[in-house]
């Protein structure tokens, strides 16, 4: 291998690593511990489902608010900063990638949920 290649494969690497990293200052929350925190009802937290409106619709939790990712800087006015914003996707991946844009929006109380819907049993 030549050294360009080398050079690509490793910001590759740098830009998958990048992707999956929690971001910083973001809280992360198992399905379990989420189901505890939808019971508290006076909990002082917005639920936000950033998956697409057909994804939400065929399948969502209950208190849960439908903002799709691509969204969700234009829909964060709608959001209270006071308030902690607990995030949910399929996966994990997408609601990762929200709390990172709420973060640099100026969010402080943030919370992504680890494994997302496919760990919600």
């Amino acid at each position: 291998m030549d050294l360009l290649n080398i050079i690509f494969i490793a910001l590759m690497i740098l830009f998958i690593v990048w992707r999956i990293l929690p971001a910083k200052g973001v809280r992360q929350n198992t399905a379990a511990q989420l189901k505890h925190e939808l019971k508290d009802v006076n909990a002082n937290k917005q639920f936000i489902d950033v998956r697409t409106t057909g994804e939400f619709k065929g399948n969502h939790i209950r208190g849960f608010r439908n903002i799709p990712l691509d969204q969700l800087l234009l829909s964060s006015e709608s959001l209270s900063r006071e308030k902690e914003v607990v995030l949910i996707c399929q996966s994990g991946m997408r609601s990762n990638k929200a709390s990172k844009i709420l973060r640099k929006s100026g969010f402080q109380k943030v919370t992504n949920v680890k494994g997302g819907m496919s760990a919600w049993s």
